[in-house]
């Protein structure tokens, strides 16, 4: 996976769970749960829908590493 799909799943991921979400302003070291105000379920329906939809395993320890934009695309691409 290159990492302008892995930007594609993230926001796929985000707007799953935040529909009207606005990515264009969004820098890529922004952290994304309190960009887009998700609170720990919705958080977790994020891990969820992110490693559905990519194919990759994302574990309960992995959450720390995903939080904004390009630590999720690292994540992602190095899978």
């Amino acid at each position: 996976m290159d990492q302008s799909q892995a930007r594609g799943l993230v926001i796929e991921a985000v707007r799953f769970i935040v529909p009207d979400a606005d990515f264009d302003a969004l820098g890529d070291d922004t952290p994304l749960r309190s960009e887009f105000e998700l609170d720990s379920l919705d958080n977790l329906s994020f891990m969820e829908t992110l490693s559905k939809r990519s194919g990759v395993a994302i574990t309960e320890d992995d959450y720390d590493r995903l939080v904004t934009m390009r630590s999720c695309i690292d994540f992602l691409t190095a899978k």
